[in-house]
């Protein structure tokens, strides 16, 4: 039964308890977007006044081997995550027909029945490496964002085609494995510029705990009233994102920079064949602040709805994570304390989206 868009707590039953989703909300008719979803004014972007991004993608084929096209592309990867935190690539090893069948595969999984979904909801998912769910944390947010998603945790090949769903678990792994090379290739460059030479045992823990998620983005009838994404950085190294035609993706300049001035807001357009690479708060932390985790979030669309696919690289829960000695040696002082990674990656996914505040955790008081 349809709930009472005008009673949140209906609306909340509806979509978060009983699974149904932004989707089955949508799906049940509605003209005008429930109270439970409109974003707080000074939670909302000019859109129409948003810079867009016209850089072309970064060609990773240029990598391989040395000389000056390998330096120049290395030039730009440290570029764009000394700056914005955000760029995008092509040549970057995942076959194009992929790409496709992942969109493509999102759009079929969420048209799947509600209770085919809402089995992995979680308190009932038979595995805790699945969740089907909505928003964020919606216990705890002032609006709700409209989104909903599946996200898979990564223990190995066996135990993902054990408890991932059928329906995307194949797809989804041979994303996984072939995008691999490419994230060890931005941290050799990312890691080398500061002087940090890494073996294959620190790039494995850096990258050794994984995450996929697949994102759907319902038609909205209010766009300009909600967010499919409130503001946030991602928590891990780095994160790969395949984002569809659709688009609705925006970045916090942190800085002045050539893209635009400290606190503008930048739309990072569709690229045909592309993959969007964006910082982590963890290779800003390592850094000592000199790479920049990108504050960034997803508005949504009154005409179609977006898909997206993001695998979330992060370091293995164990880790102690700090500013490499290299770089504090160079700048002389540390910004940011030592710390294990589950303990940051408790903290963030207790609170509601924040912005950037999730960094206040590991930084160091000044005297």
């Amino acid at each position: 039964m349809a709930p009472n868009l005008e009673d949140r707590n209906s609306v909340f039953e509806f979509v978060v308890r009983q699974g149904n989703g932004v989707k089955g909300l949508v799906d049940s008719g509605l003209s005008t977007v429930p109270e439970a979803y409109v974003q707080p004014p000074e939670e909302r972007i000019d859109k129409e006044n948003a810079i867009k991004y016209d850089l072309p993608p970064i060609d990773l084929s240029k990598l391989d081997g040395h000389g000056p096209d390998h330096d120049e592309v290395a030039n730009q990867i440290v570029r764009a995550v000394e700056t914005l935190g955000f760029f995008q690539v092509v040549n970057h090893g995942v076959p194009l027909h992929l790409l496709e069948s992942l969109k493509v595969s999102a759009h079929e999984f969420f048209s799947l029945p509600p209770q085919r979904k809402a089995v992995y909801l979680a308190d009932v998912s038979p595995s805790p490496l699945v969740k089907y769910g909505t928003s964020y944390i919606p216990e705890k947010e002032k609006a709700l964002g409209w989104k909903d998603y599946i996200l898979m945790q990564y223990t190995n090949d066996d135990e993902a085609l054990q408890h991932w769903p059928q329906e995307i678990k194949e797809i989804l792994l041979e994303y996984l494995r072939s995008s691999t090379g490419m994230v060890k290739k931005l941290l050799q460059v990312t890691l080398g510029n500061l002087g940090v030479k890494p073996d294959d045992s620190m790039i494995d823990v850096l990258i050794g705990k994984k995450m996929l998620s697949m994102i759907f983005y319902p038609i909205c009838p209010n766009p300009d009233l909600t967010l499919g994404v409130g503001r946030h950085s991602d928590i891990g190294t780095f994160t790969v994102l395949l984002q569809d035609e659709v688009g609705g993706l925006y970045v916090k300049i942190e800085q002045d920079t050539g893209y635009g001035k400290k606190g503008d807001w930048i739309l990072i357009p569709p690229t045909p064949n592309a993959l969007v690479i964006n910082v982590g708060d963890m290779l800003q932390i390592l850094s000592n602040g000199k790479y920049k985790s990108a504050e960034h979030i997803v508005c949504t669309s009154s005409t179609n709805s977006r898909v997206s696919v993001p695998i979330f690289i992060m370091p293995r829960e164990t880790t102690k994570i700090a500013p490499l000695p290299q770089v504090v040696e160079k700048d002389g002082i540390a910004v940011y304390k030592e710390f294990v990674y589950v303990d940051y990656m408790n903290k963030v996914f207790a609170n509601a989206l924040d912005g950037k505040k999730s960094l206040d955790f590991a930084k160091i008081s000044p005297a």
